[in-house]
């Protein structure tokens, strides 16, 4: 049979409209797919009104840079702290140095990124990343400018101040990439090849115009199992009479699966990460709770001393009064002969000695002040104003006149059930025994089983160039035979091929790795294990530490108070002693004298000192020992939503007959 151009292309016509319908189908959905990646390439398409672009919005989405960007860090300080300052005094009270802390201190502000923080690795590893290290530790408060005198027995371990790090780890198999990926290429060519035999190509320079497209798809699940999708596309003209079909189309679909078997075959192993993460979440909500209770109760220790640093200073002033008075009189008297000349001197000491002593409690108030600001406030440096701000406590120490202490082991309960040191340790040991898991399947031999399936096409229109060589023959032996007229036709002929598997290939078989010795993998596991054994061993030790503090600072609770009366009883008898000491010499008795009364009125300035100390050393103790039995943010009534939020919604205490309150421009 004779075959011509003419009638090439009427068959290639014909086997072509048979698949138009089928095949139209699957160019759609291929278009449908393809489309946003091939319009997000298009400055036209607008992601900012997804109602109108749903589906190509809700896939720019994750790659929209700006909807996930962090606001500014906040360095201003809230209205409350100038609104407590009148007539450049900032008046303050307990709970407004709590409402205070809670809205400007910087070591809270600090950690409360943790939790966003730790939901953004969440995040990363629910797509099948590895964790990341975003520990922020507890910072221990300021302490008190001068605690002389206050030798307090209160102790708070300091596994208290510590984060406790949450367990970062990527031994074992790797987690399996979760979220999907697409992929797109486009491609084009021009190629020219000399050739040495013309008889083969029927050219000197065989050239090459080529375009391909490919598109992919590829899914991992928490099983370990991935699975691909690939459609490709080529199209290739060339100036060669040796070639069926001109320009040669083809093209594949192919379809691969990979299972593991042994290592990485586990849910429990392929998510631990984002278990692991989830639990670093709840340590970030301890971490907090623990910087605000920690900075909340070095906020109050500094309040108090501030409070018997001023008492301090009052008790001073009254003692340099009192020499003062004293100077004068005897000054008086030596001047109308009734008094030796060195009762004046020894007065004059005296009045040297005591402002001394005023001095030094002055400068105690002055550089307290100094660091409570600095406490309450962000900016600091820029609130020049507040330098010259004198703080007014309203609050005075009070100690009860009995202090109900229940049972030990009760307390133990409790301290056991509310310390945020056992539960972070509790979170972090169920941590490293999830990772233990993925140790273990790392010991295992690397087994997979992996399958592929691809369907292939052909086609293009019959090559003229052959048809003229050929000159009508068809004859096999001279390699003229015609071009099946099945493969004639355009990329809807390939198309057609391709979805009615008229070419398949199938291949299926496991893949086996064993690595000799295995000593890295071993290694791994032992390490793992004696970690979590420390974890375990780290917990008990808490525990234990827990139970000495709770009975170290009730014992310090008790010896406090037993100080502070004591006190109370050597500041009266000091009191009575300068009483007696001032009527004897007044009246002349015999042995009465300048010498006495100083010595008595030093001796009830040091009574008066000593009771301040043991007051704050009262307080203390008892803010250690709430410390201690987890209850700091009970007895402090501090809402960690106002913590979070960093906006306390109670109001603060303003005594009355004050002047105004500041004005936002810093003036009243």
């Amino acid at each position: 049979m004779n075959v011509s151009p003419t009638h090439v292309a009427a068959s290639l016509q014909g086997n072509s409209v048979r698949r138009r319908t089928r095949v139209s189908r699957f160019f759609t959905v291929l278009l449908m797919v393809s489309g946003p990646v091939l319009f997000a390439q298009s400055s036209e398409v607008s992601i900012t009104n997804p109602k109108e672009t749903p589906v190509v919005g809700r896939f720019l989405r994750p790659f929209h840079l700006e909807k996930r960007q962090v606001a500014p860090a906040k360095l201003t300080n809230t209205p409350r702290l100038e609104s407590l300052v009148r007539g450049g005094n900032l008046y303050l009270s307990v709970q407004d140095v709590i409402a205070l802390v809670l809205e400007n201190n910087l070591d809270i502000a600090v950690q409360r990124y943790a939790p966003f923080l730790a939901k953004e690795v969440l995040r990363r590893a629910e797509g099948g990343g590895i964790l990341r290290g975003v520990d922020t530790p507890i910072v221990a408060g300021p302490t008190s400018v001068s605690t002389a005198g206050i030798s307090s027995n209160a102790t708070v371990g300091g596994g208290a101040l510590n984060a406790g790090g949450s367990v970062i780890t990527a031994i074992g198999p790797g987690p399996p990439t979760l979220d999907p990926g697409f992929f797109i290429q486009v491609g084009a060519g021009h190629t020219t090849q000399p050739q040495t035999n013309t008889v083969l190509v029927g050219t000197e320079a065989l050239t090459n115009v080529y375009r391909n497209f490919a598109t992919g798809y590829s899914q991992s699940f928490i099983t370990g199992t991935n699975i691909n999708f690939t459609f490709y596309n080529s199209r290739s003209f060339i100036n060669s009479s040796s070639v069926l079909f001109n320009p040669t189309l083809s093209g594949f679909l192919d379809f691969q699966i990979n299972q593991p078997l042994l290592q990485g075959f586990s849910r429990a192993v392929n998510d631990r990460q984002i278990r692991v993460a989830k639990n670093n979440l709840k340590l970030t909500d301890v971490a907090v709770k623990l910087q605000v209770a920690t900075t909340v109760s070095a906020a109050l220790n500094l309040y108090w001393d501030l409070v018997s640093f001023n008492d301090a200073v009052r008790i001073k002033e009254r003692a340099v009064a009192v020499v003062q008075d004293l100077y004068e009189g005897n000054k008086k008297q030596v001047a109308i002969g009734a008094m030796a000349g060195i009762e004046v001197t020894r007065a004059a000491a005296a009045v040297s000695v005591s402002k001394e002593d005023l001095l030094i409690a002055q400068t105690n108030v002055a550089q307290q002040e100094i660091v409570l600001k600095n406490m309450l406030n962000r900016n600091g440096i820029e609130n020049t104003w507040l330098d010259d701000v004198h703080i007014i406590p309203l609050d005075h120490i009070e100690v009860p006149q009995t202090e109900e202490i229940r049972p030990v082991q009760d307390l133990l309960q409790e301290a056991l059930s509310s310390r945020l040191e056992v539960k972070r340790d509790k979170i972090n040991l169920e941590s490293q025994q999830i990772l233990l898991k993925g140790t273990r399947n790392g010991l295992l031999p690397s087994l997979s089983a992996f399958a592929e399936f691809t369907n292939n096409g052909l086609g293009g229109p019959a090559n003229p160039s052959y048809i003229a060589r050929c000159g009508g023959d068809t004859n096999p032996a001279d390699n003229c035979a015609p071009p099946n007229p099945y493969f004639l036709g355009g990329n809807t002929s390939v198309f057609a091929q391709v979805l009615g598997r008229a070419y398949p290939n199938y291949s299926a078989g496991f893949s086996l790795s064993l690595p000799f010795r295995n000593r890295q993998a071993q290694a791994d596991y032992v390490t793992d294990q004696l970690q979590v054994r420390q974890a375990e061993l780290g917990l008990q030790r808490v525990v234990n530490q827990i139970r000495v503090e709770v009975k170290s600072n009730v014992i310090g609770l008790q010896q406090a108070r037993s100080r502070y009366e004591t006190a109370v009883a050597s500041r009266v008898l000091a009191e009575q002693t300068l009483d007696a000491e001032q009527r004897r010499f007044q009246a002349g008795a015999p042995g009465g004298s300048v010498a006495l009364v100083i010595g008595a009125q030093q001796g009830l300035a040091t009574a008066q000192d000593a009771e301040v100390q043991a007051m704050a050393n009262y307080t203390h103790n008892k803010i250690a020992f709430d410390m201690a039995l987890g209850r700091a943010l009970e007895v402090n009534h501090i809402s960690m939503t106002e913590a979070m939020s960093g906006h306390v919604a109670r109001e603060s205490v303003i005594p009355a007959n004050v002047p105004p309150a500041r004005t936002p421009g810093g003036k009243q």
